[in-house]
């Protein structure tokens, strides 16, 4: 399996971005797809996730409302639209595949230790 993450660039507050990450493989049907942030010298952070059949998304409370995250099966993408940017949101972003199933989604989705695969990373920068 392989992850390509684009979509980032630099925008200024108040802006949107959509991110987008392509699956190659057939395990994206089954899987749970995640997008993590991580900041240099800090910690791997949970973004949002979506379940396999899109019906079951999660938000990290810093991001809700805000982010919006789907996937479109037919071309093996999941997307993340971000809206109302901050400076705050600055980092680098990462898709990322997890293989547990549907009923392990709620225990799991915001664990980036659940995850087996990852993107490259994008870049977002918001100026003030």
């Amino acid at each position: 399996v392989q992850l390509q993450a684009s979509g980032g660039g630099l925008v200024q507050t108040g802006d949107s971005l959509r991110l987008s990450c392509a699956v190659s493989g057939r395990t994206f049907s089954s899987a749970t797809m995640g997008w993590f942030r991580q900041a240099p010298g800090k910690d791997r952070e949970f973004v949002a996730a979506i379940s396999y059949s899109g019906v079951g998304t999660t938000y990290a409370d810093s991001v809700k409302g805000r982010f919006t995250i789907s996937k479109y099966s037919a071309e093996n993408t999941v997307h993340l639209q971000m809206n109302s940017l901050k400076p705050k949101d600055t980092t680098v972003y990462y898709c990322a595949l997890n293989r547990r199933s549907y009923y392990y989604f709620a225990r799991t989705a915001n664990d980036a230790n659940e995850y087996s695969d990852w993107g490259q990373g994008t870049l977002v920068t918001v100026s003030s």
